[in-house]
């Protein structure tokens, strides 16, 4: 048993459980902000354009069973806020490390006709002069 709790201490205290616990929280309140972004504005908007003021209380009835294309509706349009955000954090991560990598890699300065000059002299007179 101590072996156990030594191993799930030493777990614990890895850097990743920190992270993954960071990234919880975010996307915790991540989830929120798209959400109501989603229910608040979009979905009003929508709802609007429809006549209905709570869209997610729109549904078709069919033989005595409610369909909630509302609650759909609103979760797709959910999805698709966030699947757009991540797109959007991971094309500008991407653009900003290739903007980095552009910045980290010199490009070699183009020798001067006398540097040329020069190499041609030194490649000769290590062939022995001729």
């Amino acid at each position: 048993m101590r072996e156990f709790l030594k191993g799930f201490k030493e777990f614990i205290m890895r850097g990743n459980v920190l992270d993954l616990a960071v990234a919880v929280v975010v996307g915790t309140a991540f989830n929120a902000v798209v959400t109501s972004f989603a229910n608040d504005v979009l979905m009003q908007i929508v709802a609007a354009l429809f006549g209905k003021q709570d869209f997610t209380k729109l549904f078709w009835t069919v033989h005595n069973s409610q369909i909630r294309i509302g609650a759909f509706l609103t979760a797709l349009v959910n999805f698709m806020i966030i699947a757009f955000s991540v797109y959007l954090v991971v094309h500008l991560f991407v653009r900003l490390q290739a903007m980095r990598t552009r910045q980290d890699v010199e490009e070699a300065p183009v020798p001067t006709d006398e540097a040329v000059l020069l190499r041609e002299i030194r490649d000769l007179l290590a062939q022995g002069g001729s």
